[in-house]
């Protein structure tokens, strides 16, 4: 029987470029709950969206890779930043959601 435990970690992202008004929050959470995140995703003022991960590190990853090159169909992604990614002991987020201002 395997033991190994799930690192589970916490970042935080903001996309650029053309991602307001094209559902880029709507494809995100679903995105998020396909590969079993929780976490938020909210439009800025700044006219980017930015928000919080929460998972397995290689979930997690995945979901940066989709953030930076995928999004939305109609998306145009500039680019993506990530900041504050730290080892988390549980979730502190029930599911995967939009949040608004």
């Amino acid at each position: 029987m395997s033991t190994t435990k799930t690192t589970l970690i916490s970042e935080e992202f903001e996309v650029y470029g053309k991602v307001q008004g094209v559902f880029f929050r709507k494809f995100t959470v679903q995105q998020g709950q396909k590969l079993g995140l929780r976490g938020w995703c909210m439009n800025t003022n700044r006219g980017t969206v930015s928000g919080v991960l929460e998972g397995d590190a290689e979930m997690v990853e995945a979901m940066k890779q989709w953030l930076q090159n995928v999004g939305s169909p109609q998306s145009k992604i500039e680019r993506a930043e990530f900041r504050n990614q730290r080892v988390i002991n549980a979730f502190t987020f029930k599911d995967f959601s939009v949040r608004h201002q």
